[in-house]
C-alpha cells in the first residue's frame, strides 16, 4: 500500500470511526457558517433594498440655476435633459421639474407650482393626498394652506398673479442668494423660502403711494378661479404651496419659462451620490451657458447613511462574537479528538511517523469538518436570509455565489485555525511515556 493511499485510509477511518466527535466538528462550522452567511447576504443586500425603499420618500438631489440670470429664466429644457442624461448613467433615476411663482389669494400671498403632475405622483409616492391631483382648471393644495383659507375639496378659489410681484423677484433673485438656496434639506423647503423672501420685498417693493396714502393694488382680489381638487398632507413644506399643472402656472402668469427646481430620485447613496453632484457641478462651470448647482437632500441621505452605518457596526460585531465562539467550539472539539488519540499519536510516532506528517492529518481532518460544516451552513445560511428579506422587505434575495465561495474558504480556514493549537501539542508527545503507560 502506497503512502498517499495509507493517508486516505486513515484518514477515512479516523472521520468515520469517530462520528460523534466529527458531528459535533461539523455543527460547530455549520452554525458559524450559517450565521455568518445569513448576515453577510443581509448586510449586502439591506443598503440596496433600503435605497430603493427610500426612494419612494422623495428626492435625495435636487438641481437649481447657479446665476441670477438662470433663476430669473429657470433651467431649460435642453439643461434638464442633458443633466438627467449624466444622472442616469449607471443609475435608474426619477425627476420631476417645478416652477415655482408668487400669488395672492384673498390679498394673502402664497407660493404656487407648476408641475408635470405624473412625474411628481411617482416621484413622491408617499404624499398623502386627500381627493385628486392637479389637472387643468384644477388645483392641489397643501394642508397649511387648506386650513389658512378654510376650503375643501371642490371649494374654489380666486388665484390672483401680479407682475410686479414677478419683477421684484427677479430684482431680489438678481441682487443675492436667498439663504435658503443654499439649504439642501428639500427641494420645496428651497423654492419656497425663495417666493416667501421674495413675495415680502415685492411687496415693499410694490407699496407706491397715490397723495401720500399707499397704494391699493395689493388689496387687488382679480385673478383666475380654480377649483380645489385635492388637500396634499405630508408633514413638511410640501403643506404650504399650491400645486397646479405647468401649463395653467404658465397661462395665469403669462408667460412659459424653465424651471425652478429639478428633483432626482437617484438609485444611488454615499460617496457614489456625491460623485454625481460634482460630476453636474464640474459639467455646470466647463458650460456657463447652462450653468446649474446640484446638491443632496440631507435630510434623505443622512438618514439612508445613518441606518446603513449602524447596521454595518451591528453585522461585525456579531460576525466578530460568532468567529470566536466558532474558533472556540471547532478548537474544543479537534481537541477532545486529539485526546482521545494519544496513544494512537504515540505509537505511530515510535513506529517512525514524522511529527510533520501527523499535523498535515489532522489538518485535513479538521478542513473536511469545516467544508462539510460550511456547506451545510450556507445553504442553511441563504435560507434564513431569504426568508428573512422576505419578511422584512417583501423581496427575495439572489444567491452571492462570491460570497458562498468566500463561506466555504472563511470555514474550512477557521477550521484549520482553531485545530493547530491542539494538533501542535499532539506532535509534542513523547512516544516512551505513552508506551510506558500502556
Amino acid at each position: 500500500m502506497t503512502n498517499r493511499k495509507m493517508f486516505f485510509t486513515m484518514l477515512w477511518g479516523a472521520v468515520f470511526r469517530r462520528r460523534s466527535r466529527a458531528m459535533m466538528a461539523v455543527i460547530a462550522s455549520l452554525v458559524g457558517a450559517a450565521t455568518l452567511f445569513c448576515l453577510a447576504s443581509v448586510c449586502v443586500a439591506v443598503p440596496q433594498q433600503m435605497n430603493e425603499e427610500m426612494r419612494a420618500y422623495g428626492a435625495n438631489l435636487i438641481v437649481t440655476p447657479a446665476s441670477a440670470t438662470g433663476k430669473s429664466q429657470g433651467i431649460d429644457t435642453a439643461t434638464v435633459r442633458n443633466v438627467t442624461a449624466l444622472i442616469g448613467a449607471g443609475h435608474s433615476v426619477k425627476s420631476a421639474a417645478y416652477r415655482y411663482e408668487s400669488v395672492r389669494i384673498n390679498s394673502a400671498p402664497y407660493t404656487i407650482a407648476g408641475v408635470d403632475v405624473k412625474a411628481v405622483r411617482a416621484l413622491n409616492r408617499h404624499w398623502n393626498v386627500t381627493g385628486d391631483w392637479p389637472s387643468s382648471g384644477n388645483v392641489m393644495v397643501g394642508r397649511d394652506v387648506a386650513d389658512a383659507l378654510g376650503v375643501k375639496v371642490g371649494s374654489r378659489v380666486t388665484i390672483g398673479y401680479r407682475a410686479a410681484d414677478a419683477s421684484a423677484s427677479a430684482s431680489s433673485s438678481a441682487s443675492a442668494k436667498s439663504d435658503s438656496d443654499e439649504s439642501t434639506e428639500t427641494a420645496e423647503s428651497s423654492a419656497q423660502g425663495t417666493q416667501s423672501t421674495q413675495t415680502t420685498q415685492g411687496e415693499q417693493t410694490t407699496q407706491a403711494t397715490e397723495n401720500g396714502r399707499v397704494s391699493s393694488d395689493i388689496m387687488d382680489n382679480n385673478g383666475t378661479e380654480f377649483r380645489i381638487a385635492g388637500i396634499v398632507d405630508t408633514g413638511g413644506n410640501e403643506d404650504s404651496i399650491i400645486y397646479a399643472t405647468t401649463a395653467d402656472v404658465a397661462k395665469l402668469a403669462g408667460s412659459k419659462r424653465g424651471a425652478d427646481v429639478v428633483e432626482y430620485s437617484v438609485n444611488a447613496m454615499g460617496d457614489e451620490l456625491n460623485d454625481i453632484v460634482n460630476n453636474i457641478n464640474r459639467s455646470a462651470d466647463k458650460n456657463p451657458n447652462s450653468a446649474v448647482k446640484a446638491q443632496t437632500v440631507t435630510r434623505i441621505t443622512s438618514s439612508d447613511t445613518r441606518i446603513i452605518a449602524m447596521l454595518q457596526t451591528l453585522f461585525w460585531i456579531v460576525s466578530l462574537v460568532v468567529l470566536v465562539l466558532t474558533l472556540v467550539g471547532v478548537g474544543t472539539t479537534i481537541s477532545s479528538i486529539v485526546s482521545q488519540r494519544r496513544n494512537e499519536i504515540g505509537l505511530r510516532k515510535a513506529l517512525g511517523a514524522d511529527s510533520r506528517a501527523l499535523g498535515v492529518e489532522f489538518y485535513v481532518e479538521s478542513g473536511i469538518y469545516g467544508l462539510i460544516g460550511g456547506l451545510l451552513g450556507t445553504a442553511i445560511g441563504y435560507v434564513l436570509a431569504r426568508v428573512l428579506c422576505a419578511t422584512v422587505f417583501g423581496r427575495a434575495i439572489g444567491f452571492d455565489w462570491l460570497l458562498g465561495a468566500g463561506s466555504l474558504l472563511l470555514s474550512v480556514a477557521i477550521a484549520v485555525i482553531a485545530s493547530i493549537p491542539p494538533v501542535r501539542r499532539a506532535t509534542r508527545i513523547d512516544p516512551a511515556i505513552v508506551l510506558r503507560e500502556e
